[in-house]
């Protein structure tokens, strides 16, 4: 039942489960935290705007194939009424290199008749972050 208080808690607490199936590369526990309307909306450091849930979701499993991201966000700035919620985070991901890396995100929730729901997730890299080697380079 512990995954039903998470589904029907309040925003802060879907985006803790947000990250928590980001880090265990459960894709069926992270979209379950999207609303289902199909025009939410994903965009990945370097990558371009996604729009629905079969778009999102392939992006998601592409990312996820390898394991979890270790993302750890940090320094939470939420602006929230009744019935929305605007979260941005400083996202530390942890590089395949062993180096670590900060974007900069921004998760918008919307209150619907399941509880709270995610209908945008937007990440791009924080300055001082950007690729060595002049690339584009999808964290997540």
């Amino acid at each position: 039942m512990k995954r039903e208080k998470q589904l029907n808690g309040s925003a802060a607490e879907v985006e803790t489960a947000f990250y928590d199936a980001l880090n265990r590369a459960d894709i069926d526990a992270l979209m379950a935290l999207w609303a289902d309307d199909e025009e939410i909306v994903c965009i990945h450091p370097g990558a371009p705007r996604l729009i629905g849930h079969v778009a999102i979701r392939d992006s998601w499993q592409t990312l996820l194939a390898g394991g979890g991201l270790h993302i750890m966000p940090t320094q939470l700035h939420e602006t929230h009424n009744l019935m929305s919620s605007v979260h941005t985070v400083i996202e530390g991901v942890s590089a395949v290199e062993g180096r670590a890396a900060h974007l900069l995100a921004t998760n918008v929730y919307v209150k619907t008749p399941r509880g709270w729901r995610i209908v945008l997730h937007h990440a791009s890299v924080a300055p001082g972050n950007a690729p060595d080697d002049g690339g584009a380079q999808i964290l997540h």
